[in-house]
Parts: structure tokens; sequence; C-alpha cells
């Protein structure tokens, strides 16, 4: 994660970046892309400033290496005038942990309510580590031209389920289940994880092995 914290550490400034997360935004043979949530902490006029925000990494692969070749940060938008009761109360929860651009896509208005509610409702029975909602994830499905849901304020991502990650080999595959069921339940109608599940809505592929999707039709 060298080339994030390049980015978003300024030469000159006193700063710590800190990596919440990084999962597949979509890998291919020879081209990836890495989703990398950060908090970025910075000393300013003697006090501690924290923001941060998440970057898609891309990758491409030659002669069996792996090579940086561009690094793209979240563009959440300007907060919204006016916020849904759903997004007022995502964003206040203290179940729903949200990364600074994940927040800053909530407060700008720009996430579909659907979202919102399968998050407050998922969150009674789950404490969520979400790690992207709209912004920093690619506009396209990973080597389609097939328009993703998250660009469109239509989707998230969970890489944490009661403090355990998707990605461990620890984590019960029955706590990553139930939770995928879940969201199908609540509406999702493309929900991807580590797991193949029955049903129309499930999905399982290398991109998702470390995290869960949740995507919605409206």
């Amino acid at each position: 994660m060298a080339a994030v914290v390049k980015l978003l550490r300024p030469a000159g400034t006193w700063s710590v970046v800190e990596v919440i997360d990084a999962q597949y935004g979509g890998i291919l043979s020879d081209s990836a892309s890495v989703l990398v949530p950060c908090r970025v902490y910075t000393i300013s006029g003697g006090r501690v400033v924290s923001g941060g925000t998440t970057v898609d990494v891309r990758l491409s692969k030659s002669r069996g290496s792996w090579r940086v070749t561009a690094t793209h940060p979240a563009q959440p938008g300007a907060p919204g005038a006016r916020l849904s009761a759903a997004a007022r109360q995502v964003l206040a929860s203290d179940r729903i942990s949200l990364p600074p651009a994940s927040a800053a896509d909530i407060r700008s208005g720009q996430v579909h309510d659907s979202v919102l509610t399968t998050m407050l409702q998922l969150a009674t029975t789950y404490r969520i580590g979400i790690s992207v909602v709209r912004s920093g994830h690619p506009l396209d499905v990973f080597g389609t031209n097939r328009p993703s849901d998250h660009p469109r304020g239509r989707a998230f991502d969970t890489w944490q389920i009661d403090g355990h990650p998707v990605v461990a080999p620890s984590t019960s595959r029955s706590l990553i289940t139930s939770y995928m069921r879940a969201a199908e339940s609540l509406g999702s109608y493309n929900v991807g994880g580590p797991y193949q599940l029955s049903g129309a809505a499930f999905f399982s592929d290398q991109t998702h092995h470390d995290h869960v999707h949740a995507g919605f039709q409206t």
C-alpha cells in the first residue's frame, strides 16, 4: 500500500495514513483493482485533523510481477442540503462503521434509501464494517462495460461482520452466509461473497472472496 500512503501523505506534512481495509474491486489474469479505504490524521495549527478517502489502486501484471499503474481517489461530492431520515440514522449508528469516503457518500445525499435502510436493518443483528458505498469504486464492473451499482448509489460492500473480517480464514462460514441471506431477504437482488449460495440473487467469484457485496435495483 506504499502507493496509497505516498498519495495521501504529501511531502512536508505531519500526517499518518491508517489503512482500514484493502479489497478487490476486480481481478483478471493480468490486471486488477484494489480498493483501499483509509483514514488520514494530519497535524495542522497544533491540532490533529482527521480525514481520509478510498483509493482505487489499479495494477497490471507483466512477467509474473504486479505493478501499480494508477491511483484514483474517491470523489464523494459536496454534502447535500437535506438528508433522508435513513441517511441521518446510518451516520449516527454506533453499529455501522463507515470509512471517510463512505460517510461522505451518504452525506452527499447520493445513496439510495434502499441501501441505507438495509444497512440499518442488518445492524439490528450484526455490527458491520462497511468498506465501499458509492465513490472510490470502478464505474463499470471490472473487466466489462456493464455499469456497477456502486457509483449509482445502489450498493454497499461489507468487509467486517461482528468484528470478524470476511476474508479471515477464522471467520465462521455460517456468520458470513447468514449475513448474505439477510441482505437478500431485505431486498438486495445481487449478493456476492466468498460462498456460492442457492438462489438467483447470489454469486461468488475471486473478486468477492474478501467482502460481501449487496446491490439494489432501486
